[in-house]
């Protein structure tokens, strides 16, 4: 699989990832099933015999038991931490916690960045992280203080590089200002229907009430050598009729032009919106979440796939469900 640099890093990473959001099962406290462990064992595999080497988690899925269950593949694969990269994210904290009337809310403090890391470091059994990223903008962040945390995590060897996620550009030009730490990447959510950071360059100046403001987040990006990761490319299988309840017209007629332009190539509807992303000169690295090998691998046949110009843009109008201005 080709291999491009992670933002200013000298880490050189897959352009498809694996995010293991759903590979601890459920969302509760409950341990870790015997079967749980068996398919997160299934799909790692199946990712890294497609030549993944980049691996995406948080501290918050399923609980942390994607972390905990993602440990397993180390007594499968002796040796194999060298040759993967591992990031994970912090800041969301769940209602409930630590006292029953805890909110459900963001925490970029010194103390619950620093504690976030030790539990993901402990979950799994590894020594450091080559990426940590702020999982969602904290509205009381104080930037001297993530600086703080981050320098005391890198000087202690426990995290190599950071970065964010869903953060728009003042965002994270107004953390830079304080970090000594590169910004080397931002987590976002984008697909084939979901186009926000590129509509609004598009529909500037036009009398568009669904303009979605990104504050320039994607030429930010470009600018400063931030990679941008695509987490939920497929959509959530809505384009490529995954999804049991009934689609909008607009995403049958979307889904309807990917399956077109799968048939011409002789591949995978996964494929072709993966394609779709990798195609963008901002070099987003699109980060597949499914748990099923075939549909990974089905995914993977992006990294091989052209898309042209006019090929992109029909899939783009088609994505939007209208047409351009």
């Amino acid at each position: 699989m080709k291999l491009q640099p992670l933002g200013s890093s000298d880490l050189q990473v897959t352009r498809i990832a694996y995010g293991c959001m759903t590979l601890g099962g459920s969302w509760d406290r409950n341990p870790l099933a015997e079967g749980t462990r068996k398919e997160a064992v299934k799909s790692i595999r199946a990712a890294l015999d497609c030549g993944i080497n980049f691996f995406d988690h948080a501290d918050i899925y399923c609980m942390g038991k994607s972390e905990e269950v993602f440990s397993t593949i180390w007594q499968e694969a002796p040796g194999l931490r060298d040759k993967i990269y591992l990031q994970s994210k912090c800041g969301i904290r769940f209602p409930g916690e630590p006292s029953p009337d805890s909110p459900h809310r963001f925490d970029f403090s010194y103390e619950h960045i620093t504690a976030s890391v030790e539990g993901s470091l402990k979950r799994l059994k590894t020594e450091c992280l080559d990426v940590l990223l702020l999982h969602r903008p904290d509205p009381l962040v104080e930037p001297e203080e993530v600086a703080r945390a981050f320098d005391d995590l890198h000087a202690s060897g426990k995290v190599r590089w950071f970065g964010v996620s869903n953060h728009t550009a003042a965002q994270m030009e107004l953390l830079s200002a304080c970090l000594h730490q590169p910004i080397i990447t931002n987590q976002v959510s984008f697909n084939l229907i979901h186009t926000h950071m590129l509509d609004e360059g598009i529909v500037f100046n036009q009398n568009n009430p669904k303009l979605a403001r990104n504050d320039g987040t994607m030429e930010y990006c470009r600018l400063h050598n931030i990679t941008l990761q695509a987490w939920s490319p497929l959509a959530r299988g809505q384009l490529t009729g995954r999804k049991s309840e009934q689609p909008s017209e607009a995403v049958m007629k979307a889904s309807e032009a990917v399956a077109e332009m799968a048939r011409q190539k002789d591949t995978s509807p996964e494929a072709i919106l993966v394609a779709w992303i990798l195609r963008h000169p901002a070099r987003i690295q699109a980060l597949i979440g499914t748990t099923k090998p075939e549909r990974i691998a089905a995914s993977c046949q992006a990294d091989s796939i052209e898309i042209n110009r006019e090929e992109w843009y029909r899939l783009f109008i088609a994505g939007r469900g209208e047409s351009l201005p």
